[in-house]
């Protein structure tokens, strides 16, 4: 799944496999207190510094403005896999589970999770949960909206997240079990994404096929859908029947501002008080401007060049390394990033293997590709290939700066080494196809794509090279990576099954399935007047809205 803002973004995974599990490996993902998410020092700062968090607020607000690139075609939990649609969407629906502002899992509408045996997951649910439509919270409710992750008809984009599970039902009236088919560690983390969001079922059936686009959605967050002004804003009002702590804001707008420029005018302006996902041209504009802060949070975030095609060229894992030895990423760094993020030769993020113990750590991370250019080299595998001359096509667009100077600082790559690399501009509102529509992938060997993890578990991102998982566009297709990433699926114990996940990091590296460019941390700008939001990735899933308030 993905997006486009800056980058290619991917939502939801692809993966799945698994095996048997001793009782006492379950007892982290039983608790749910504090078991994943990397630990406070990810280690990947270095021209700029990662903030824990912004201020807390101070007093309540009547409301404020936020700016998001693009508006939400729906609200659909189930298609809920792009930035501005679960931006807005994590105020409004909660999930069984939830992430915190420091990547860790925790109770969220079910009180608690339990693990009686490897293929069972008994979901008790808090009591006295309202939805917005006034209606209380029932395990039914809980079975439906699951259950609409699973039927083929909705497409959901969460669905492969659901392909291990054998049967959802209600063995209490707030209590759910799932039954799995095999051992599955990572389902279990994903319930604390928008596939374990809950809506009422008759808020839903009421709603029909507007369903997300028109009237309320049924959920329990701390805010309701308030006005949709079509191809403006959306309104989110405070639910004072909320559960939970209350939001300290009455009303949330999130403005559509599509034009990088417009929404860092608007910010410095006033006319917005925040936004994630700055454009990194104007970092230094925001931060030096004195009307807000500019901060920098974890984002669990690498930007990788996507290899979509191995058909040509790419189809020896020569050229895919002469490419990357080629790459200054260094200078794509501080030129298309704005100096915020560090080079690497890793696709997954080190925050994610902070959890490991030292061995595994270093196995996963110590035998990297360099992320130095080697030019030199890079001439001689292009040669031992015999693709001098070879052409390579590469999709770009005028979405942000470090689309379009990534595409170019590879291209520049490609030609010094002698491959013809041809760039293909692609229209913002047409490169999310990219992501969902294979025929928009014909003819592209190679895009720029920037990868967050929905989960803190490095298999999140390394299940997409299994065979005919969603994001694995090029098809690649090898037994004993299918093998190990069954393996690692299987295994709820944190640390053996990271032992595994570093044999997978290791095999992806080796064939440079993607090209690893950087690491990238969130950004958020808050002026003056508010405070309160989150700086992590979290508020892809977390009611980050309720915690913004005054700032004075």
């Amino acid at each position: 799944m993905t997006p486009p803002q800056l980058l290619g973004r991917t939502g939801p995974p692809g993966r799945r496999g698994r095996m048997a599990v001793t009782a006492a490996a379950l007892t982290c993902l039983a608790t749910l207190a504090a078991c994943s998410g990397p630990p406070k020092d990810s280690g990947t700062a270095s021209e700029f510094k990662l903030s824990a968090s912004t201020p807390k607020a101070r007093g309540e607000i009547t409301s404020f403005t936020w700016a998001v690139y693009a508006e939400p075609p729906t609200l659909d939990y189930t298609a809920a896999f792009d930035y501005p649609q679960n931006t807005i969407l994590s105020n409004v629906c909660e999930s069984l589970m939830r992430w915190t502002p420091g990547l860790t899992m925790e109770p969220g509408l079910a009180k608690k999770a339990s693990n009686p045996d490897p293929r069972t997951w008994v979901y008790d649910l808090r009591a006295g949960v309202r939805f917005h439509n006034g209606k209380e919270m029932t395990a039914d409710d809980v079975v439906y909206s699951l259950g609409r992750q699973m039927d083929p008809k909705n497409a959901a984009a969460w669905a492969e997240v659901f392909q291990n599970v054998a049967s959802i039902r209600k063995t209490g009236p707030l209590q759910v079990t799932v039954e799995l088919k095999r051992p599955d560690s990572q389902f279990p983390q994903y319930m604390a994404t928008a596939a374990g969001v809950v809506a009422s079922k008759a808020g839903v059936e009421e709603a029909g096929k507007d369903y997300g686009t028109s009237g309320g959605l049924a959920c329990t967050g701390p805010f309701k859908l308030g006005a949709w002004n079509k191809g403006q804003s959306i309104e989110l009002d405070r639910f004072d029947g909320y559960w939970g702590r209350k939001a300290k804001s009455e009303k949330a707008v999130f403005r559509f501002l599509t034009d990088p420029s417009a929404r860092t005018n608007a910010m410095l302006s006033g006319e917005a008080d925040g936004g994630y996902l700055i454009p990194t041209e104007s970092y230094g504009h925001l931060r030096d401007s004195g009307v807000g802060s500019l901060y920098f949070g974890e984002g669990l975030t690498t930007v990788n060049v996507n290899v979509t095609n191995m058909q040509g060229p790419l189809g020896d894992v020569r050229v895919r390394r002469a490419l990357s030895l080629a790459l200054d990423r260094s200078g794509f760094v501080k030129a298309g990033l704005g100096g915020a993020g560090t080079s690497t030769g890793s696709i997954t993020p080190r925050a994610v293997w902070d959890a490991a113990s030292e061995p595994t750590r270093k196995a996963a991370l110590g035998g990297l590709p360099p992320a130095k250019p080697d030019i030199g080299r890079a001439k001689a595998l292009i040669r031992e290939a015999g693709a001098t001359g070879k052409t390579l096509t590469v999709a770009t667009s005028p979405i942000g700066q470090d689309v379009s100077l990534l595409a170019t600082a590879l291209q520049a790559a490609g030609t010094q080494i002698g491959l013809n690399i041809r760039l293909k501009t692609i229209a913002p509102n047409a490169f999310t196809a990219l992501f969902t529509d294979p025929k928009a992938r014909e003819g592209i060997d190679l895009f720029p794509y920037t990868s967050y993890y929905n989960i803190s578990d490095p298999l999140d991102l390394l299940a997409n090279f299994r065979t005919g998982a969603y994001l694995n566009f090029a098809g690649y297709s090898e037994k004993g990576y299918d093998e190990l990433v069954a393996r690692a699926t299987a295994v709820y114990p944190r640390e053996p099954r990271m032992r595994i996940e570093a044999e997978l990091q290791k095999q992806a590296a080796d064939k440079v399935l993607w090209i690893p460019v950087a690491e990238w941390p969130t950004s958020i700008f808050l002026n003056k007047r508010i405070t309160g939001a989150p700086t992590s990735i979290s508020y892809m899933y977390y009611p980050w809205a309720a915690d913004v308030g005054a700032a004075k």
